[in-house]
């Protein structure tokens, strides 16, 4: 299972960059990442759902709006 989850939902462009932050992490320290739309659960939607995307890390929010490479690169490690 993924430690990174990106929360997401359709017709947002910070989703897209994102997701293209996320697939560089992913190049440069080999871990995956999933993502979830807060759209298919009403308590992710309810958390969630005016400051998309969200990053979490091992379940718990590491950032949002934005993502942080360096920062989550240097968490993955740590």
């Amino acid at each position: 299972m993924p430690r990174v989850t990106l929360l997401t939902r359709v017709d947002c462009h910070l989703c897209d960059a994102a997701r293209e932050a996320l697939d560089r992490v992913a190049a440069r320290t080999g871990e995956a990442w999933t993502e979830v739309d807060v759209a298919t659960d009403i308590e992710l939607e309810r958390d969630y759902g005016d400051r998309l995307p969200v990053v979490l890390l091992d379940g718990k929010e590491h950032g949002y709006w934005r993502v942080e490479e360096d920062r989550l690169v240097r968490d993955l490690h740590g």
